[in-house]
């Protein structure tokens, strides 16, 4: 079979050579290009006739999908999967399988930390030092005895609850699957009992503007929200508006409703009291390695006849 990588995935050149020999004992040719394509048109002509592609974070709609006559499995080095059309990829019987568990701890930690971020206001105590300024202002918030609503308790979010718990935070969750030993409770009464609100679900018609203008009312004024998911599980507008207007007091987000570099204009570049961050949660050099493997493997598995990780 055609192996094609089509966007740098983050892999080391021993990893590369590693699955290159592996691919051509078994008779097949893997191509790789280096740069991120463009356009559709690019994205076609690089792929070409490959039976199996890899892709990154590359947007993959029906129209490049259906242009790829012979395409049977896409292998995508990321957790997130919304970027790629999965209706049409089940049309066509495409093998789409993910990198799951690859970034558990790094974005469970980075979640972790932009709470403290924001509750102890290191980002505005950085800017202030540098420019000489004095300390005055930065009464900050301690992390522990908060109580803590974790809104999706996959993989990530039950690692966040266990690094919160060493905080001595309370936690609380809201999730459609449940897991012993935690405490759920309807979103409604998380957003109202919770001092900080961490979500960590996926990007679908379902979590679209989860949280949204509506129910950020029924936050504590004192709370603070923290994404490390898909940024559009929050509508973004409407929490700028609600940080500016004192409904909430901050906000630690590594992902908004596009990826940097963002306008000028956009709403939450001037809104108080938030860090933002330009989607790092999965960049460590520990989860890139991972990652390799996993999206590597997931293409050996499926030409040895078995899956791993399939989400479509």
């Amino acid at each position: 079979m055609k192996i094609t990588i089509l966007e740098p995935v983050g892999a080391g050149q021993t990893q590369i050579d590693e699955f290159k020999e592996v691919l051509k004992t078994q008779g097949h040719s893997l191509t790789i290009f280096d740069t991120r394509p463009e356009r559709d048109d690019e994205i076609v002509h690089r792929a070409g006739d490959s039976d199996v592609i890899i892709v990154s974070n590359l947007p993959l709609s029906s129209n490049v999908i259906n242009k790829c006559e012979n395409l049977k499995m896409i292998s995508i080095a990321f957790t997130g999967f919304d970027q790629i059309d999965i209706s049409t990829c089940k049309k066509r019987g495409i093998v789409v399988c993910n990198s799951a568990g690859y970034s558990t701890d790094s974005v469970a930690e980075l979640a972790v930390g932009l709470m403290i971020s924001v509750l102890r206001k290191i980002v505005w105590g950085d800017s202030k030092t540098r420019a000489l300024s004095t300390r005055e202002g930065f009464l900050g918030t301690e992390l522990k005895g908060k109580t803590v609503g974790v809104i999706g308790t996959g993989a990530i979010g039950t690692r966040v609850t266990e690094l919160l718990r060493a905080f001595g935070c309370t936690i609380i969750a809201y999730s459609r699957t449940k897991k012993p030993g935690i405490e759920f409770v309807e979103l409604d009464t998380l957003l109202a009992k919770s001092d900080i609100v961490t979500l960590h679900v996926p990007l679908n018609r379902e979590t679209r503007h989860l949280i949204n203008r509506d129910n950020l009312k029924l936050m504590k004024s004192k709370s603070i929200i923290i994404n490390t998911a898909r940024g559009g599980v929050i509508d973004n507008h409407a929490l700028a508006e609600a940080l500016t207007k004192g409904v909430v007091a901050g906000a630690g987000l590594d992902s908004v409703d596009m990826e940097p570099p963002l306008p000028s204009g956009y709403p939450l570049l001037s809104a108080p009291n938030t860090v933002l961050a330009p989607h790092i949660g999965y960049a460590t050099d520990e989860a890139i390695e991972r990652r390799t493997q996993i999206v590597f493997e997931n293409v050996l598995s499926y030409l040895r006849g078995s899956l791993q990780n399939r989400v479509a």
